[in-house]
């Protein structure tokens, strides 16, 4: 079990802005009983612009851990004043119905990125 503890994963990703972002999973815990596995991480950015946004995060992770981005997401994601780091929590599950059962609806709508409007016609 300190094994999986003390395993570390690391990912360098570009983001949006194309700047770099760094995803280390910091702890694993294996949840039998809801069928998931819960992960604290931590994202390291560059100096310049705000916190990635919420889906490149989950799609680090879920690279980093090499699952699909639909079975993934962020609990909670919280930068520290100041740096250029953000600790966070997310739940990767083994199916997304064990997902849709268990997710409260407010993380599965935060986890969806938001959708473009479409443009109207004349």
């Amino acid at each position: 079990m300190l094994e999986n503890l003390n395993k570390r994963h690391g990912i360098n990703e570009p983001h949006a802005r194309g700047k770099l972002m760094e995803v280390k999973i910091v702890s694993e815990k294996e949840n039998p009983l809801l069928k998931r596995k819960e992960v604290s991480f931590r994202v390291e950015h560059e100096s310049d612009g705000s916190t990635p946004p919420r889906p490149e995060i989950r799609k680090a992770v879920a690279s980093a851990l090499k699952k699909s981005t639909d079975l993934v997401f962020i609990k909670k994601l919280e930068t520290k004043t100041g740096t250029h780091s953000a600790i966070g929590f997310a739940n990767i599950y083994d199916s997304a119905e064990q997902a849709r059962l268990i997710e409260p609806e407010y993380i599965v709508n935060r986890n969806v990125p938001p959708e473009r409007p479409k443009e109207e016609e004349k």
